[in-house]
């Protein structure tokens, strides 16, 4: 009976990880939306944010030490 219970539970983990990676490849595939061209980020844009998590702003303080 046991191994009832983990097939199940592999089959359940198998479908939500593919639930995951073809959301996440539409979601990459979706075109954006008409009037939202200029709401892209770019490193000109966030030059006064303060979230030192954000990917882009490592890359901004790496580009700054390359420069100096």
């Amino acid at each position: 009976m046991k191994w009832v219970y983990l097939t199940i539970a592999i089959v359940l983990i198998i479908v939500l990880v593919a639930i995951f990676f073809i959301t996440y490849y539409l979601n990459k595939k979706t075109p954006i939306p008409k009037g939202c061209e200029d709401k892209l980020i770019n490193k000109e844009n966030c030059s006064s944010c303060k979230n030192y998590e954000c990917d882009l702003n490592g890359i901004k303080n790496k580009e700054e030490k390359e420069d100096k």
